[in-house]
């Protein structure tokens, strides 16, 4: 169990909140925290690079330097060739897009590790309420000057708070991100996370294993249809010759079809023979 104090916007202590681990995932799982991060990063890419080969450089001429015998040079048959100084680019990179799916399951998996570890590592600050009248970038560094907030910071909402975005977007290292929009990359990138006790409540309904026992978001099962509506199990059936000979039943037989009269024959003729 994992203790975390309440503070207030003095950063006086007014309270304790325990967190179960099992909650969370119970371990860290650093291998799928290295992978989030790493499709993380690979989705930000634009991925618009882009470099000329030899059919791309129109400035030049395509038409051959010199002839091909008799002037003791080697062999050239266009200004575009690779092998020349200002040629093209072999095999160079070109547009591309670096963005890849992840399994749902795993980005949640993620999420918990990465919001466990921080919880493991005491670099969580709980506030008893965060709420500003109007966006003032001065309440907002006092309130984290007197948190003792000294390195780079994630302040979560439940929701997106535009005086609290604006409040904290000019002070360097401090990052705010609504808690529907909360990964992997974004919790471990910041030093320290910083969020509300009903945020952090919301955080484990959201996050946690007993939102997902509980069934929260899935269809409820059908209920099971009554034993007087069940159909009978149907027995399965036996090849012929293989039952009780008292039971089994005569195999069908195929109606007889009726039969085509010969074709009468043509008498033979002198002419034919």
């Amino acid at each position: 169990m994992y203790q975390v104090t309440i503070k207030d916007a003095a950063g006086a202590d007014v309270g304790t909140v325990g967190l179960d681990p099992k909650q969370l995932g119970e371990k860290v799982r650093t291998r799928l925290l290295q992978e989030a991060c790493v499709r993380f990063e690979a989705n930000q890419r634009v991925g618009t690079h882009c470099t000329k080969t030899r059919k791309d450089l129109i400035s030049y001429s395509n038409r051959k330097p010199w002839r091909q015998k008799g002037t003791g040079r080697a062999r050239a048959g266009t200004r575009r060739s690779p092998i020349w100084r200002k040629g093209g680019t072999i095999f160079g990179p070109k547009p591309r897009d670096y963005s890849y799916a992840m399994p749902r399951k795993a980005r949640r998996r993620a999420v918990q590790s990465a919001l466990l570890s921080k919880f493991r590592d005491n670099e969580v600050i709980v506030l008893d309420k965060l709420a500003l009248a109007s966006p003032k970038t001065k309440e907002m560094a006092k309130v984290l000057k007197s948190l003792g907030v000294t390195a780079s910071v994630l302040i979560v909402t439940p929701q997106h708070d535009e005086a609290i975005w604006k409040s904290a977007r000019n002070i360097p290292g401090v990052e705010v991100s609504a808690l529907a929009n909360l990964n992997a990359y974004q919790v471990l990138h910041q030093k320290q996370l910083l969020l509300a006790r009903e945020t952090l409540d919301t955080l484990i309904a959201t996050f946690g294993e007993a939102a997902k026992e509980d069934g929260a978001g899935e269809a409820p099962a059908e209920a099971a249809a009554p034993a007087e509506e069940r159909k009978p199990a149907r027995a399965p059936r036996r090849k012929a010759g293989t039952g009780d000979a008292a039971t089994e039943k005569p195999a069908a037989r195929k109606p007889a079809t009726a039969q085509r009269p010969a074709a009468k024959k043509k008498p033979k003729t002198g002419e034919e023979g």
